[in-house]
This record gives C-alpha cells, structure tokens and sequence, in this order.
C-alpha cells in the first residue's frame, strides 16, 4: 500500500501540494518557536568584562519560596528569579582569597554614572584585570581621578560626573581601550558610590577552575561560577529575560500547533473528500477498508516526511529572525546568543508528522466507511457529517470554552483576566470547526434569500452548492474561522489590556511632574524640589517587587506583588489609593500599606508583622501601618521609599513626583523646578512624560505579542487560500458540465465569486462568535463592558482581509479551471 500511495500522489499534485504547504509552514514555525525556547531555556550569555576570571563569584539570583503552607504535612517551594542584583559582602573576599589554589581575589562594582556625553558604567580600576583593559594614554588614577573610555575626553582634563545621588568633579588621569562609555574610579571611591558592597568577585587560580569550585566554601546564597555561566553574573537581566522568551516561545509555540494540527487536517480532510468516487471505485473493485486506511496513511506520511525534510534549513532561520526582532526591540538583552540545536528540529519534525498523522486517521476512519456504489455515484458528496468524533469533540472544546469563560467571570480579576480568556478562542474555534458542516449549511439557508435577490440565478446557484458540499466548503470556512478568530480574539485582548491599563496608571498618578534622576534622587535633590516655590509635595518614586514569606500567600506566583516606594510625608498626596484603615503618614522604617485584597488573603490588619523577601532577596519583616483600596488587578505594596529603594539595583529612586500648589500651573511649576534642579543631572517633564513612558512600556509587550501573533495568522491566511484554491481547482469537470449545460464563463466565474464570498462570510460570522466567547468575558471583568477597547478598524480590516482572500481564492482558480473548452473539461479525469 506505501507503494501505491506514492504512486496516487503524483497525479494528484493539487490536493498534494496543499497538505504538504499547510504541514511544511506548520513545521517551520514550530521549529522556530523551539529554537526561541532552547535560547530561552539556555540564556546564554557568555562574559565579556569578567572574561579573563576563571571562575566568579556572585549573589544567587533565585530564591526558594513556599509553593504549599509550610505547616502542611507535604511542603513544597518553587524557585523565583529575584529582579533585582544580588550583592555581596566585601569581607567574603577573605574567604575565598584562603581556599587552596586561589591566587587572586579582585571584587568588581558597577554603578550608572552620569557623564557629559551622556551615561556610562562606572567602576573600580582594581577590577579592569577582569576583561582586562589596558591604558593606551595617561596613567592609573589616584584619589579624585578617573580613567575613562568610550568618552570625548582626553588625560588631564576635569570632567563632572554625577553617580548614586552625588556629583563631583574628576580629573582625568588615562584613558583606557574599550569601546562602551565607560569611568574606572580608584576602588576607594567606586566602593563609596557603590554603597560598601560587591557586585561580584572575580577569582583568579594557579589550578584548574573545577578544582577550585569544588574547595571554595561560601555559604548560603552565594554561587561560584566557570565557563559561560559566568556571563549570569555581569548579566543577571539575561536569565530573567531567558524566562520571559520561554513562555513566550512556549505559549506560541503551543497555539501553533493547534493551530497545524487543524489546518493540516481540514486541508487533508478536504483531499480525501475529493477523491470519493475513486476511493469507492478502489472498494468496488476489491480493495479492503484497511488496505484503503493504509493507502491513506501512508500519503500523509510521505508528505508529513516531505514537509519535515523541506522544514530543516528555514525553521532555524525563521527562529533566528524572530530572536533578532526582539532583540531590536530590547526584549532580549543583545548579549544573549540564539541557540537552535537538534532538539528542537527534532520536536518539531515529530509534531509535524504526528500532525500528519492525526489527520490522517481521521481521514482515514471515514475513507473505510465508504460504501462500493458509491462509485457509481455522479456526485461524490458526504452525506453524513455528525459523526461521534466530530460530536464529541464539539462537546469537549464547547464545555471547556465555556468553563474558561465562567472562570474568567467568576475568578480572574484585572489583567490577569486574559490568562484563561485567551485560550478559550481556540477551543471555542474548534468547536466550531467540528460542527462547521451543519453551521454551514444552516446558515447558507438564511444567505439563501438576500444571495438570490442580489446575485439572481448565480446567486442561487452558488448558495445550492455550498449547501449540497458542506462538508467539503467547511474545509475552506474553517481556516478564515481560526484567521479571524484568533486575530480578532487576541488583538481586542492586548488592545484593552493597554487601555486598562493605561486608565489605572493614570487614575493612581496624581503628580503634576517629574524630576527624572538617573544617577539616583538624593536627599539633597528631594529637600531642593520639596522647596521650590509652587510646590504642595514632591515624593521619591521606586518601584521594585516583593514577595510574602509569612504568613503563606496562596494567591502569590512566581511574580511576587509590585511594590511602590513613596516618601512618607508625600505620599498620600502623590497615589490616588484610598486608606481605608490606618494613615500613610506612619509609612516610616520598616512598615508597609497593604491592598485590602492582599491584607484579605493574608488575614493581616493594621499592626500585624508580614515578612517579606525584597527585590534582592533581602529578607526583613514589616509592621501593616495601612490598608488601602486599589483597582483590582493593579494593586502594588506602598513602602517608604528608603526601605524599598537601598534593596534595587540603583540602591536611590530614581525620580521625584511632584504636586503642584492650588493655582499652579505646569508650565510655571516645570519652571520653577528647572530653576530649582539647576546644575543637577536631572530632567523636569510634565505629567504626560510619565503617563508616554507607561504606555511605552506596555507597547513593548504588545508588540511581541502582535509579532509572535503575525506569524501565526500569517499561518491561518496562507492556508485560507491554500484550502480554497485547492478546492476550487478540482471543479473543472464541474464547471465544465455548467457551461454545457448553458452557463456561461462569466456566469461560472461570477458563482464562483458569490461562493467565495458566501464561504468568506460564513467564516467571518463563525470567527467573530469564536472570538466573542473570549473577548466578552474578560472585558466585563476588565473593564465591565462587554465590548472591547480598541480602533474598529481592526476588525473591520480583519474581515476585509478574510473577504479579499476568500474571492481571490475562489474566482482566480475558477479562472484558470475554466480556461479549457467545456468539452475537454468534462473529459477530463475528476
């Protein structure tokens, strides 16, 4: 049978042809997504300024937090990645500089420097042996010196640099060869602007490094790195971005196979359906159900293996594109390196052919039902569609649509929402898709009359067909449902996501304007911007995240809660949340102001301790001094800002929120600032530089989304007309005996237009209820409408896409079907 399956494969190129194209792009875009997820799992990020340490020192990035209560009899913990640098005690060089085979200890810092020429990275000249760097002018510095690079200075010359809140004037003493803006101060001074701790340590051995590693005893929280692992430590965004490329890769990747395993079986499904005369003729002349089942499986294997060998070379070079996109846009730290091994074109091969498969046994099971008269058959037309599998299927992908929908009313709040709303479009599309033979028909029922009044006899024609082959136009109707669906479905899920959003951000910003501060507000700026005339308050502004260790959150994930630091003075003043118990003004030392949902679920009220775990895995209990009321899904932990701030990668905020006076405009409070800040590092902007810079952020995060999104429609088009034109081509005999029968070309083609666009409007009807069933639900939790928010110009240019592809791919093959005489296209092999 495999050998007579390779044999009907060649005269039958079209039906080939167009599972091979759904299956081949099905396979190239799962490799990609692979290929993203194995650069994701390995964050590669080899070291560049430590590269000459054999091994590094460094903070463990990971905590472990209680998954289960921990009085629980089972307790488990799950590991987090912490977002903020983990830093070391200076007196651990001692430690390690007594291990055995320890040669040099060098400890490194980085902190952001404000330069003239604009920012750079500042460091201590100890540590420039760890790349190493080397003087090509000047000397090594001295006490008020630097050595800089990458900055148009030359040696001698007194450069202003500002860094962790403190500005001051250096002398230039050398000038080193890098190529990054870069300021190496004595290791005295870069120790003071680093606040008295350790970035990491750089270990240099007279033995191997392995060895070494192995007698190094360095305690808790502590981690010894060799290789390309070390880059974790000079890079520590690198994991965490690592992380989001997993999910991101994952999620994508997950969708695009459901999205494959259905399109390859609605196209293969749509061959077979085609080929029913001949099938039957096989039966009628001998041929056994199993023989006709093997036959059939072994095209879609062939063709499953075919698409897999063709998907090798571009899946990698696909993945490597999507991974340069997001690194252009900052997703993905540029110092990650893409990997693509044979893992995952090894997955993607074996989801390719299961794909293949799958279909194929479903094609398979209903070729072994045809009957041998069928053979005699002028029409080879399916006349039973509801079958089990079809029925069961529905079932299962209606209830579980329903159940996400009644989840995401009942459970999810804000934009969390859209965790469980955003699968529910593919199964409610596939449900759908299962039952799509008898909605099609259905609803070509009640085209009938408007089709016939507009279209006349053509019109009436075409609705004919559609409702006699609904089986094989449900081939076709079926990818503009997940098309439209999902584009429609997702786009309004991030669209209003943005805008909630962005409402919250703007309702919780009550400043007037911002002093931005990159090299950190001190005391000294917050005094002089709290002085300026038309200033009510002006409160520092951090944001961080924490996590609750005791008591056990069962609400939190691995996220943790955000975190807000205010000064204490201002800060009720500068947040919109409303304090139903207790005062922000007791914001001081260690305390926090706790969202009433989170006080709810920990059973925490005011003077009750919570412990936490902050940004850099800092471990510190606090006392609840307030409750306060946010919008839900957006609530964040109010800390004072010294107590947040000193446990962020910054160690100082880095900006200042301003409220203007009663009768203060901004105009005249931006300038009384830029008056008041004069001579500091600093930028004064307006409320609205706050509120671009939020909505930047979360254009950033929609724009993967559109980007991974794009591929995946890209997919579900391409297969539109992949479907359509397959199942139009092979009407020739069709239209041939039209023609015969008194029809003319353009009467043929203009059905052939009015199927298409009775096809097109099937499957737009179907792809909007498929994406209602996702979109109503979260936006009455979002936003408490069922519509969504967003341009209408989405949708509407959705469905003029659908439409477009759907009568292009219906008249242009009929077009060429009916090129030939009438005559010889009746004569013509169906």
């Amino acid at each position: 049978m495999f050998r007579l399956a390779l044999r009907t494969l060649r005269p039958r190129k079209g039906g080939f042809l167009a599972t091979f194209v759904a299956a081949f792009l099905g396979a190239v875009i799962v490799s990609a997504c692979g290929g993203l997820m194995e650069t994701g799992i390995r964050a590669d990020a080899p070291p560049q300024r430590l590269a000459a340490a054999p091994i590094v020192v460094a903070g463990q990035q990971e905590i472990e937090l209680p998954k289960r209560d921990p009085a629980d009899d089972d307790p488990k913990t799950e590991s987090v990645l912490l977002p903020e640098r983990v830093r070391l005690d200076p007196a651990l060089a001692d430690r390690i500089r007594a291990t055995p085979g320890v040669a040099a200890v060098v400890g490194d810092v980085t902190v952001p420097v404000v330069t003239p020429g604009g920012p750079a990275a500042g460091h201590g000249w100890n540590s420039a042996v760890l790349t190493p760097y080397s003087l090509i002018a000047g000397h090594a510095p001295g006490p008020g010196e630097v050595v800089v690079a990458g900055l148009p200075a030359q040696p001698g010359e007194m450069i202003r640099l500002a860094a962790h809140g403190t500005t001051g004037w250096y002398r230039v003493a050398g000038i080193a060869g890098a190529t990054q803006p870069e300021v190496f101060f004595t290791e005295a001074d870069a120790g003071r602007l680093a606040g008295g701790q350790v970035d990491d340590f750089g270990v240099f051995t007279t033995e191997s490094p392995e060895t070494v590693v192995a007698r190094l005893n360095l305690g808790p929280g502590v981690v010894a790195l060799t290789g390309d692992d070390r880059g974790r430590a000079e890079f520590p965004q690198a994991e965490a971005a690592g992380e989001d490329l997993v999910v991101l890769a994952a999620v994508s990747g997950g969708l695009s196979v459901l999205v494959a395993l259905f399109v390859v079986a609605s196209t293969l499904a749509l061959a077979t359906q085609q080929r029913r005369r001949e099938l039957a003729l096989l039966r009628a002349i001998g041929t056994t159900p199993r023989q006709l089942r093997r036959m059939v499986l072994g095209e879609a294997v062939t063709i499953g293996l075919l698409a897999m060998a063709a998907a090798v070379a571009l899946g990698p070079m696909l993945g490597r594109r999507l991974f340069g996109r997001l690194t252009n846009a900052g997703v993905v730290p540029e110092v990650v390196r893409f990997h693509q091994g044979w893992l995952p074109m090894t997955v993607a091969a074996g989801v390719t052919v299961l794909a293949v498969l799958v279909a194929a046994l479903v094609a398979a099971r209903r070729v072994s039902r045809i009957r041998p008269t069928e053979a005699l058959a002028e029409a080879s037309v399916e006349r039973r569609w509801l079958t089990p599998v079809r029925f069961v299927l529905a079932a299962l992908c209606f209830g579980g649509g329903t159940a996400l929908g009644i989840v995401t009313l009942a459970v999810m709040t804000g934009p969390v929402a859209a965790s469980t709303a955003g699968p529910a479009v593919l199964l409610w599309a596939i449900g759908v898709a299962a039952i799509s033979p008898g909605v099609t028909k259905l609803v070509a029922a009640l085209l009938h009359g408007p089709v016939r009044v507009f279209g006349g006899v053509t019109g009436w024609l075409a609705v004919a067909n559609t409702r006699a082959t609904a089986t094989r136009v449900s081939g076709a109707v079926t990818p503009i449902v997940l098309a439209v669906g999902i584009a429609t479905g997702n786009i309004y899920l991030q669209t209003t996501q943005q805008a909630v959003s962005q409402h919250s951000f703007t309702e919780d910003l009550r400043a007037d304007a911002v002093v931005a501060a990159p090299a950190g507000a001190s005391p000294e700026l917050l005094r002089r911007v709290q002085q300026a005339p038309g200033v009510a308050a002006a409160s520092e502004y951090t944001t961080s995240t924490v996590f609750v260790t005791v008591p056990f959150d069962d609400s939190q994930d691995d996220d943790g809660h955000p975190a807000l630091g205010l000064t204490t003075e201002s800060a009720a003043r500068t947040t919109s949340a409303t304090v139903t118990t207790g005062s922000l003004g007791a914001l001081t030392g260690d305390t926090v102001a706790l969202p009433d949902t989170v006080a709810a679920e920990l059973r925490r009220g005011v003077g009750d301790p919570v412990t936490l775990r902050l940004g850099d895995g800092h471990e510190v209990t606090v006392r609840v001094v307030a409750l306060v009321a946010q919008r839900a899904g957006f609530e964040a932990l109010l800390f004072p800002a010294g107590l947040l701030a000193a446990h962020t990668t910054a160690r100082l905020a880095p900006q200042v929120l301003v409220r203007a006076a009663p009768g203060v405009d901004r105009a005249r409070l931006a300038a009384s600032l830029t008056a008041a800040t004069a001579g500091e590092p600093v930028t004064v902007g307006d409320r609205e530089a706050l509120l671009a810079a939020h909505a930047a952020g979360d254009e950033i995060g929609a724009w993967v989304n559109y980007l991974m999104l794009g591929m995946i429609i890209g997919y579900t088009v391409i297969s539109v007309v992949n479907t359509l034109v397959m199942a139009t081509a092979r009407r020739r005999r069709e239209f041939g005996l039209q023609r015969l029968g008194g029809f003319t070309r353009t009467q043929v083609l203009r059905m052939a237009g009015v199927e298409g666009g009775v096809i097109a409007t099937i499957g737009i009807l179907l792809g909007t209820v498929v994406s209602a069933g996702a979109i109503v639900p979260f936006c009455l939790v979002a936003t408490g409408s069922p519509l969504p928010i967003g341009p209408a110009a989405v949708y509407l240019t959705v469905i003029a896409i659908a439409a477009v592809l759907a009568l292009g791919a219906s008249v242009v093959p009929a077009w060429v079907a009916t090129r030939a005489r009438p005559v010889t296209a009746v004569a013509l092999d169906e």
